[in-house]
């Protein structure tokens, strides 16, 4: 004799057992350069500018300015801009590369390539733009303008319409 598996509301019942399903609740893609957990909810529906970059990349540090100024722009748009170290760099020699480059937005401590299907990064500075479905849409080479970046995401958002 098996379980009956019955839907009501959301939840399954299992031998009349209501079994709360929690899909991807409290995933945790990582934490930034402050130590915060990056979770599913705080990044889901939105639109990511995923910048990879390293201390001895001279186009990286360049580019890093234009990043800033285009997540102060983009504050309160769903857009996320998001940073990782190509070096792996974790902790407290992460938390120290990202303030002594002056770094304001977010920097991941784990590499998020698995979670979007990143191609690996054969250039430094390299960033990816993935959809607000959680699919890649563009992978942009070499260094960054914030004007370029805003122009591209308005191009892809356009094209969602």
């Amino acid at each position: 004799m098996g379980m009956q598996l019955h839907w009501f509301k959301g939840r399954m019942l299992i031998g009349g057992l209501a079994v709360l399903l929690l899909a991807g609740c409290g995933e945790n893609y990582g934490i930034d350069q402050h130590g915060r957990k990056v979770t599913a909810e705080s990044l889901e529906g939105q639109w990511l500018l995923i910048n990879y970059w390293a201390t001895w990349c001279a186009p990286c540090r360049a580019e890093i300015g234009e990043f800033n100024h285009l997540a102060g722009q983009l504050k309160g748009q769903p857009v996320s801009v998001l940073g990782v170290n190509f070096d792996g760099l974790q902790g407290a020699e992460l938390s120290k590369a990202s303030a002594e480059l002056g770094i304001d937005y977010r920097v991941l401590a784990q590499d998020p390539a698995e979670r979007w299907q990143l191609p690996r990064a054969e250039v430094l500075p390299v960033t990816y733009i993935v959809g607000p479905d959680g699919v890649l849409r563009e992978r942009l080479l070499g260094e960054q303008t914030a004007a370029g970046l805003q122009a591209r995401l308005a191009q892809l958002q356009e094209g969602e319409h």
